[in-house]
């Protein structure tokens, strides 16, 4: 995923949910999910990292606070929450004949990713909503255009 971090503001102040000053983007594709919910006339209502679900580490043995980078309320009146992520990171890591230092750093942040994802989608489930991982794949399928430099706004 290609990083580009920076501040959002919305055309469509009364889409968004939450403080329309304090829309922050950490990359490309988030900045273009941004953009597509705030223009595409079958969302009504989304917010950013406003959706906070707590989940069990399975590395730690803690709880920890998992922000979910989209909540989308579409005119049908379903609502999704949204987790960008490039494909290879929602795919368990292959392991080598030698582990590697790099090996195991993807392997225990998949191992974490699976259990805020299982406690997002209890949560999603229990407030009759979807939760869904967006990759690049998805985006491309939704067709939204990744950008990759900011226009002034």
């Amino acid at each position: 995923m290609k990083y580009l971090k920076g501040k959002y503001q919305p055309k469509n102040i009364k889409k968004y949910e939450g403080d329309p000053t304090q829309i922050y983007h950490r990359s490309s594709w988030e900045l273009s999910v941004m953009l597509w919910c705030d223009t595409n006339p079958n969302v009504i209502k989304w917010s950013s990292e406003n959706v906070i679900v707590p989940y069990l580490s399975p590395i730690d043995k803690k709880i920890h606070r998992y922000f979910i980078d989209f909540k989308i309320k579409f005119k049908n009146h379903k609502t999704i929450l949204v987790e960008l992520k490039p494909y290879n990171q929602t795919q368990e890591p292959q392991r080598k004949k030698k582990i590697t230092k790099k090996y195991l750093e993807e392997f225990l942040t998949y191992v974490k990713n699976k259990a805020k994802w299982k406690s997002a989608n209890e949560y999603a489930l229990d407030k009759n909503y979807e939760f869904q991982i967006w990759t690049e794949k998805t985006l491309k399928n939704l067709n939204i255009p990744i950008l990759t430099k900011l226009s002034k706004s």
